[in-house]
């Protein structure tokens, strides 16, 4: 399993929400590239980038702090937030990212993801954020009445790379992850996932490693800042 530690980015800091809630929000890093080489130097073989305030605008807002982090870290990295047509894909892919994350026009533009998994081989993502097992888009702003795993099913012939499943209930608040529904997406579909939401231990790296379905990876952005999960004996789990 891979270890993607989170960089969220909100108004050019690196920054963790609780619940989602851009009104509950702890500042990490005023330099979120640096921040990111620290990851990479410590052992992280990807980075996961979030756009929060993209997110909520429908269109990239935190291109700079994206930029740095690309030209100064030598591992791949997967982005979201903010990316809802072709041209902005092309031009992240173009800049050197190796993964788009396509969450909202996932729900609302199907279409969209499959032209760009055919166009972009490997390099498109699809991101399902749920509350109660209904998916949230626009930030999570707004709740659909598409479930998780239906909307994970539609894509099995698409050619996406992954499938980023976060819990927003469990995200930022440090009480672990939703282990039993990741385990389940899993095992209902042939996309890799990857577990959001909630990790906030070495324990719960364990159990995810455990759960009984074939997870890709976790992500982990408070618990990182926090101390909470020590980093190298972290990649030591997930790798052995």
């Amino acid at each position: 399993m891979i270890l993607y530690p989170a960089i969220d980015l909100k108004d050019g800091q690196a920054v963790r929400l609780l619940h989602g809630d851009m009104e509950k929000t702890t500042v990490f890093n005023d330099d979120p590239a640096a921040q990111a080489l620290e990851f990479v130097e410590a052992g992280c073989d990807w980075l996961h980038l979030v756009d929060l305030n993209g997110a909520f605008a429908g269109e990239p807002v935190n291109a700079a702090p994206v930029e740095k982090i690309l030209k100064r870290c030598k591992v791949p990295a997967q982005l979201g937030g903010g990316i809802r047509d072709m041209a902005t894909i092309e031009r992240w892919i173009d800049k050197g990212l190796a993964r788009v994350i396509l969450g909202t026009v996932a729900v609302e533009n199907p279409d969209l993801v499959r032209e760009a998994a055919r166009a972009f081989p490997g390099k498109v993502a699809v991101g399902i954020d749920a509350r109660n097992g209904r998916v949230a888009t626009k930030g999570w702003a707004e709740e659909t009445d598409v479930m998780v795993t239906d909307l994970a099913k539609s894509f099995e012939d698409a050619g996406v790379a992954a499938i980023i499943y976060t819990d927003i209930l469990r995200d930022g608040a440090m009480k672990g992850p939703n282990v039993e529904a990741t385990a389940a997406l899993a095992n209902a579909v042939s996309i890799p996932v990857i577990a959001s939401g909630g990790v906030s231990s070495l324990a719960d790296l364990q159990a995810l490693k455990s759960c009984g379905a074939p997870l890709n990876g976790a992500i982990s952005g408070r618990a990182l800042y926090d101390g909470a999960i020590d980093l190298g004996e972290a990649l030591k789990i997930l790798k052995s």
